[in-house]
């Protein structure tokens, strides 16, 4: 089999590892000039893991990084709780810098697995890969849309619906030194949250995330520290302690309506391509896994027709992943409430549902095994 990889981004490239563990030969195709993790902190559940391990990636992340605060859930900025997680729920959550899972995953790609990178795609036409400079690659037995948001491949597979803007935007970073912590999660304001996730070596991931209109001009770390000024400890200690240049701020944005598929012929979208959601439950990187791995698994299959393997994989992943990108979409627009009545509603609200069916719901979103080869 002859693949096109579109996008080396993490799910990309795990598809990528994917299909050459079955024999394909397989082209990766990157715009950038280079492959590397942007971004900043991520977080890994469960269901990621396990998508990791059926691709043979699980080594990719160290078993000794995991989340050790036993205090995990959501507060109020004076730092009274909300709601809280059970450890349960969160015992398999594992909290990487993106950049070190993005070269990890590079360095346990097979040797069938060739990267161009400074290599836009113009257009894909059915097993035809059109390319910026002009050229083509052409005889494609399946061609895979992993490039994101603003996917090029996905109007050779759907009608493109654009992208949409969630509301608000969100600042990301890693602290530059350690921050003790004796707890982790996400504080809700109003139209404001900080959320907080500890790394192995003592170091701390955070976002901020603030209401904006659209176009609004954003600030910098200047500004995360004025909106967040006399929230509960440690926010502002965590703040101070990140270096102002390793600093991300994007508005948040998501499809503007679910596709309504992921394939068609031999081209395929994972990922952002198929499914891009906010990241208010922190799934965007593990459902991109989980797509790659349930695509390797089924096309792995003994005597696995490819037509046949890809709608199943339509058929597995539409459901599941839009169902997902839904609640993350509610759960960032609820975050984001600015006027105080609704805001204290909500905090209201909050308190009264029981830890444990909070739990239970963050359990179901991880309880997820790839098909059977």
């Amino acid at each position: 089999m002859r693949a096109v990889v579109v996008g080396a981004g993490i799910g990309g490239l795990c598809t990528a590892a994917g299909l050459s563990s079955l024999g394909a030969d397989v082209i990766v195709l990157e715009r950038a000039p280079e492959v590397r993790g942007g971004g900043s902190g991520l977080s890994l559940f469960g269901n990621g893991l396990r998508a990791l391990k059926s691709l043979g990636l699980r080594s990719a992340v160290p078993d000794a990084v995991r989340v050790s605060p036993t205090l995990n859930g959501t507060r109020r900025p004076d730092g009274r709780w909300l709601t809280r997680f059970d450890q349960s729920a969160i015992e398999q959550l594992r909290v990487v810098r993106r950049r070190d899972l993005h070269e990890a995953l590079v360095a346990r790609l097979g040797a069938g697995v060739e990267i161009r990178t400074g290599t836009g795609v113009r257009e894909v036409r059915d097993a035809t890969v059109q390319l910026d400079d002009g050229t083509t690659i052409d005889d494609c037995d399946l061609i895979v849309g992993a490039d994101g948001l603003r996917s090029r491949v996905r109007p050779a597979v759907t009608r493109d619906p654009g992208a949409a803007y969630a509301g608000y935007v969100a600042w990301r970073a890693i602290t530059a030194r350690p921050v003790d912590l004796d707890a982790a999660g996400e504080t809700m304001g109003r139209g404001h949250r900080f959320g907080i996730a500890p790394l192995p070596d003592g170091h701390v991931y955070w976002f901020a995330a603030v209401s904006y209109d659209e176009g609004v001009e954003v600030g910098g770390i200047d500004e995360v520290r004025e909106r967040f000024s006399g929230w509960h400890a440690p926010i502002e200690e965590i703040v101070d302690a990140t270096d102002p240049k390793d600093v991300g701020v994007l508005p948040i944005e998501e499809l503007a309506r679910p596709l309504a598929g992921f394939v068609r012929g031999r081209s395929v979208l994972v990922g952002d391509a198929a499914h891009a959601m906010t990241p208010n439950l922190g799934q965007g990187a593990n459902q991109a896994m989980e797509d790659a791995a349930t695509l390797t698994a089924l096309l792995g299959r003994a005597g696995a027709d490819v037509d046949d393997a890809l709608r199943s994989y339509n058929q597995l992943r539409r459901r599941r992943t839009q169902s997902i990108a839904r609640q993350a979409s509610a759960i960032g627009k609820v975050g984001q409430w600015r006027s105080a009545p609704t805001v204290r509603l909500r905090d209201l609200a909050m308190r009264a549902v029981p830890d444990a069916a909070l739990s239970a719901q963050l359990r179901r979103i991880q309880d997820w095994q790839p098909p059977m080869r």
